[in-house]
């Protein structure tokens, strides 16, 4: 392996206790009571809510499979990480906006508010199946699969894969379920954000080391071979047959990132624990300037890893583990094993205390038909936590029986409840006549629908699942707006403001918008046949130079206002 075990270790252990420390300075005292559990007193500023989406979303799959990917095929799934800027725009003006205003602990019970409690407890069903039988332990295999790979835990515990895979899920499970279970939302998200640096570092260096290695020395020279030959391999306008085609980035990729950025319990409660709206709104932003990084950080080293080994991998999945092995110094692997465990562990115990906040508010307390105690929703909540983690220790290694079809699982079971959630939130914050029984009616049609298309007829109906999921989106929104004409509520819901926080816009949200925005189109016009694709083309340059003029244009509009409404507030 090229790495010494104890010091490593040690090492290890060192970066993990620190931030584990420095998680517990600043959440000592916070927790005793249910917002500042479940919320983090809602005191959340943009820096920690930023670094805490970026680990929830990160792990160790993302590390593992989109450098495959790369490696594999081209640049083409790096869509699944891009375009995720384009929802985090709308959560920051649209739907942030409203969730604060509401001062919701969850979605479920916005859903209460705007439908009723039948409404509430169906989407609860779906958030909690999904989490516990998928989401939470598809997460722990991964990347309790990635630290065995990269650190051959077999070998150096001398047992058989069969021990070893359940072993490391225990562990890395059971160190991670602590964070959520004893700190509460603030420890989790103060532990993303440290980890999240590491991440950034780690990230940086690998490729950086690649190009050295590939370049014999010299990070420019790699470069240039990356960028000069083979640069197929840079294309990020996928085809029909690559794993996600340019297609899908304009139908159901829209919707399945808008459900994860803007409905997703355990992405949203980040931003719902904001201090204002401001903060939030600059966290949620500064989130997606991070998801244009991804390709540079988690699909260049599978780029590199084809220079350097062609296609002599028994598996694309070895790319990163490989590449790695090779480039890393000895002294940087506990580091980097501490960076791996830190992104596992993020959307581990974001998965857990998100699946204990919708089971202790949304399920327990309504069904004891009372207002429970802070203590009692705490003590509750860390019950349930306990009861999920032990739950997912013994479906994560199951998941080994299906390797090949792990994604596939993912995929179609994340299926059953994205769509069907963002579009009973989507209708349920833009209208206001439409009843209960419209969503309870799309919650039954889309896993009745879903799963036949699914199961039954896929043959007969070979549409890319993402297609499928802009299809169903698209009826069950009519189907909803129907009952509005047809059966609507007898009173117009009104929506409630509450004062809980400053709900006063971040200043400069649009103009970073725009700029983030303009990122992902300037990432696609060089991941393509205008930019390295083929050598740069003669439209590159003026594409470019026309973006930017648009964004100083925009900069300096918004500086211009700014400044004459400071000159024409009074001063205190």
């Amino acid at each position: 392996m090229g790495y010494d075990v104890t010091f490593t270790l040690l090492s290890c252990l060192f970066f993990m206790g620190l931030v584990a420390f420095i998680a517990y300075r600043q959440t000592r005292g916070e927790t005793d009571s249910a917002e500042g559990y479940f919320l983090a007193g809602r005191g959340l500023g943009a820096p920690i809510i930023a670094g805490s989406l970026l680990l929830t979303n990160l792990s160790a799959e993302q590390l593992i499979g989109l450098n495959g990917s790369a490696y594999g095929f081209n640049l083409s799934s790096m869509a699944w990480e891009v375009t995720a800027a384009v929802a985090t725009v709308f959560m920051a003006f649209i739907f942030l906006p409203r969730y604060l205003a509401g001062a919701f602990t969850t979605l479920p019970e916005f859903l209460n508010q705007r439908f009723d409690d039948d409404v509430r407890r169906m989407t609860v069903i779906l958030f909690m199946l999904g989490y516990g039988l998928v989401t939470i332990p598809s997460v722990l295999y991964s990347g309790s699969l990635a630290v065995m790979k990269l650190f051959t835990i077999p070998e150096l515990l001398a047992i058989d894969d069969e021990w070893a895979l359940p072993l490391t899920v225990v562990t890395i499970g059971a160190t991670g379920a602590l964070y959520a279970i004893f700190g509460g939302l603030k420890a989790v998200a103060v532990s993303d954000t440290l980890n999240g640096i590491g991440l950034l570092i780690m990230g940086l260096t690998v490729p950086l080391l690649g190009l050295a290695l590939l370049g014999e020395g010299s990070v420019f020279s790699g470069l240039t071979t990356v960028v000069t030959s083979e640069t197929h391999k840079l294309n990020a306008i996928g085809a029909s047959n690559d794993p996600t085609p340019f297609a899908t980035l304009f139908t159901g990729m829209v919707f399945a990132n808008l459900f994860y950025w803007c409905a997703n319990q355990y992405v949203i409660q980040r931003t719902l624990a904001a201090r204002n709206l401001a903060e939030g709104q600059k966290g949620v932003l500064l989130s997606g300037f991070f998801k244009v990084l991804v390709p540079f950080l988690m699909m260049l080293p599978g780029v590199i890893a084809f220079h350097l080994y062609g296609s002599d991998l028994a598996s694309i999945d070895l790319a990163y583990p490989q590449l790695v092995r090779d480039v890393l110094p000895s002294y940087a692997w506990g580091f980097f094993l501490a960076v791996l465990l830190g992104a596992v562990f993020s959307s581990f115990n974001s998965l857990l205390n998100s699946a204990a906040t919708l089971f202790c508010l949304d399920v327990w307390e309504p069904m004891q038909g009372k207002v429970l105690t802070d203590a009692q929703r705490i003590q509750v909540a860390k019950r349930a936590s306990i009861a999920i983690a032990l739950f997912s220790f013994v479906v994560a290694p199951m998941l080994q029986f299906a390797t090949e079809g792990l994604w596939q699982i993912i995929r179609i079971f994340t299926g059953f409840y994205n769509i069907p959630v963002i579009a009973i939130v989507v209708v349920g914050l833009f209208t206001r006549k439409v009843p209960a029984v419209a969503p309870k009616v799309v919650i039954v049609f889309h896993v009745i629908t879903y799963g036949c298309l699914q199961f039954l007829f896929k043959e007969q109906i070979p549409l890319h699942f993402l297609h499928l999921y802009a299809i169903l989106f698209i009826i069950e929104v009519a189907i909803m707006l129907v009952f509005g004409l047809l059966r609507p509520r007898t009173e117009a819901w009104i929506f409630h403001q509450q004062q809980a926080l400053d709900l006063n816009p971040w200043g400069y949200g649009i103009p970073c918008a725009v700029t983030l925005l303009s990122c992902v189109l300037a990432l696609y016009l060089l991941f393509s046949p205008v930019g390295l694709v083929g050598g740069l083309s003669h439209y590159f340059v003026p594409c470019l130079m026309i973006i930017a003029l648009v964004n100083i244009g925009v900069w300096w509009y918004f500086f211009v206002s700014v400044s004459r409404k400071d000159q024409r507030s009074p001063s205190l």
